[in-house]
């Protein structure tokens, strides 16, 4: 049964999972997310599992290619197809990264938007062509990045700014947050502290890979490390317990292993529930 707003601890669901999951669906995962890109060309079989999966349960969707930093311009037909699928769907909320992947072609990676005042306006003026096609707010992801070219700004500077002058809502990713302040030597903890807590409307948490001390990739394809666990409490702490999925993309353990990490989240979740005013509880 679908609820009004999201709530809990969610889980990304994949097409390999499907056999695993059906027909019946954990019920200690209160939402799951999925790409829009994996599941708007299907039919047949696969379209009828997730309308099943859909219509039992609450949905947001992360997207993987909107690109909404690109030069180039906006795919219309590409956006109008995500609005179909968010209807078709009922999914609540449709999420993206703050960063591009297209210019000329295609990219598989997700590329750093200059930290520029000029790259904040662009950016605004998609956003806001993006929520007028989908009819609701855009949510947007704070990304892990390992260069910053053309840098006028710091991250937190950029990210502010786009949230504020675009009117989306945003999606805060703790791990990224981690994997940036060791690669770029900033205060995880700061930077947390100036994320405007009443854009957030929800999380994500995930493992990464330590390529060297000073060099963490995220990849999502590990088990979430203590030092993310306590960065998770502390958001809990100074922005009220929020919605929180565990990604996991590489790496996949069987799914019974994935609930016992997400109950990791709910404990998170519930102890600094009980010790908050009950305006910051979900």
């Amino acid at each position: 049964m679908k609820t009004k707003h999201l709530s809990g601890v969610g889980l990304g669901l994949r097409r390999e999972m499907l056999n695993e999951l059906l027909p019946d669906i954990p019920d200690s995962v209160d939402f799951w997310e999925v790409a829009p890109e994996n599941w708007i060309p299907l039919g047949g079989k696969y379209q009828k599992n997730l309308k099943q999966f859909t219509s039992a349960c609450n949905f947001v969707s992360h997207g993987l290619s909107l690109s909404i930093g690109s030069p180039e311009p906006l795919d219309v037909n590409f956006v109008k197809s995500v609005k179909g699928f968010l209807d078709q769907h009922q999914i609540l909320y449709y999420s993206e990264h703050l960063s591009y992947c297209s210019g000329e072609g295609h990219m598989y990676d997700l590329m750093p938007i200059p930290f520029t005042e000029e790259a904040v306006k662009h950016v605004v003026e998609r956003v806001k062509q993006v929520q007028d096609i989908i009819e609701r707010p855009l949510v947007l992801e704070n990304v892990s990045y390992y260069a910053a070219p053309g840098q006028e700004m710091t991250e937190q500077e950029f990210t502010l700014s786009v949230l504020q002058e675009s009117g989306c809502l945003m999606l805060l990713d703790v791990n990224n947050i981690y994997v940036n302040s060791i690669n770029h030597g900033y205060d995880a903890e700061t930077f947390l502290a100036a994320m405007p807590t009443g854009k957030i409307v929800y999380g994500h948490i995930a493992g990464h890979y330590d390529e060297a001390d000073d060099l963490k990739i995220d990849t999502h394809g590990a088990d979430v490390i203590e030092p993310v666990w306590q960065l998770l409490k502390k958001a809990y702490e100074i922005h009220g317990v929020f919605p929180t999925l565990l990604e996991r993309d590489f790496n996949i353990p069987p799914i019974n292993e994935l609930l016992l990490e997400m109950e990791k989240i709910r404990t998170i979740q519930q102890q600094v529930s009980a010790q908050q005013p009950k305006q910051f509880r979900a």
